[in-house]
C-alpha cells in the first residue's frame, strides 16, 4: 500500500535470495568434495565459511546487517513482528544445527561487531521499529557468541528473546507509538502498559532487576 512497503519488500527479498543461494551453494561444494549432500558433517573450510557467512546474511547479523532497519522502517508494525520473530527461527535452526562444524573464529569476529553495532547503532534514531531492529542486531550478536560452546544456552536466549521482542511489539501496536515522541505521552493514555513497557525494555537490556 506504500512505496516504502515496496522498498522493504525488495530489499527483502534480494538479501534472502542471495544468502539462500550462498547456502546452497556452499552445500554443492561440500557434496562436490565429500561427496555426500548431508551438511551436518562439513570438514573443509570454504563450504563451512560460506555457510556461516550465508546465515549471517539471512539472519542480519553485523557486517551484513545494513538491510535490517531499513526493512524494518518500511513495514507496519505486525510484519516487523513476524520478520523479528517467525523469521528467525528456520536460519537459526540450521546455525544451532551445524553451530559444531560452523568457523568459530568468524562467529565471534561477527558476533563482537554485531553486539558493538546494535547498542552503538539504536542510540541515535528516534523510530521505534529501527531501535528494534538494533536490538535484534545486538541480541543475535550474544546469540552468535554463545552458539558454538553451548548451543543449548543460545537456545534459551533465543526464547527469552522471542518473548520479549513479541511482547514489546505488541504494546507497540495497541498504542500506535512508531516513533519516540508517541511513546513519551503515552503514559497519559495507559500508564499500566506504559509501565509494563518500561519494564519489558529494561528487561531487553538486561538491567536488573530483570537480568
Amino acid at each position: 500500500h506504500h512505496p516504502r512497503a515496496t522498498e522493504s519488500a525488495t530489499k527483502y527479498f534480494l538479501t534472502q535470495a542471495t544468502a539462500s543461494a550462498l547456502l546452497l551453494f556452499s552445500a554443492a561444494m561440500n557434496a562436490w568434495m565429500t561427496g555426500e549432500w548431508t551438511i551436518m558433517n562439513m570438514n573443509s573450510y570454504t563450504p563451512t565459511t560460506i555457510l556461516t557467512i550465508a546465515l549471517a546474511i539471512k539472519l542480519g547479523i553485523a557486517p551484513f546487517h545494513l538491510w535490517l532497519p531499513d526493512v524494518l522502517q518500511g513495514l507496519d508494525m505486525m510484519t516487523c513482528l513476524i520478520l523479528s520473530t517467525w523469521q528467525k527461527l528456520a536460519p537459526m535452526a540450521l546455525l544451532i544445527l551445524t553451530s559444531h562444524q560452523l568457523n568459530t573464529n568468524l562467529l565471534t569476529l561477527m558476533a563482537l561487531a554485531s553486539a558493538i553495532t546494535g547498542g552503538w547503532g539504536a542510540l541515535n534514531q528516534t523510530q521505534m521499529r529501527k531501535i528494534m531492529a538494533y536490538s535484534s542486531i545486538a541480541h543475535l550478536g550474544w546469540m552468535t557468541l554463545v552458539i558454538s560452546f553451548a548451543p543449548g544456552l543460545a537456545l534459551l536466549n533465543l526464547t527469552i528473546y522471542l518473548l520479549m521482542t513479541s511482547s514489546m511489539f505488541m504494546m507497540l501496536m495497541t498504542l500506535n507509538a512508531t516513533n519516540m515522541n508517541k511513546l513519551s505521552i503515552s503514559w497519559l493514555k495507559t500508564p499500566t502498559l506504559a509501565a509494563s513497557m518500561m519494564a519489558g525494555l529494561l528487561s531487553l537490556g538486561g538491567l536488573p532487576p530483570l537480568s
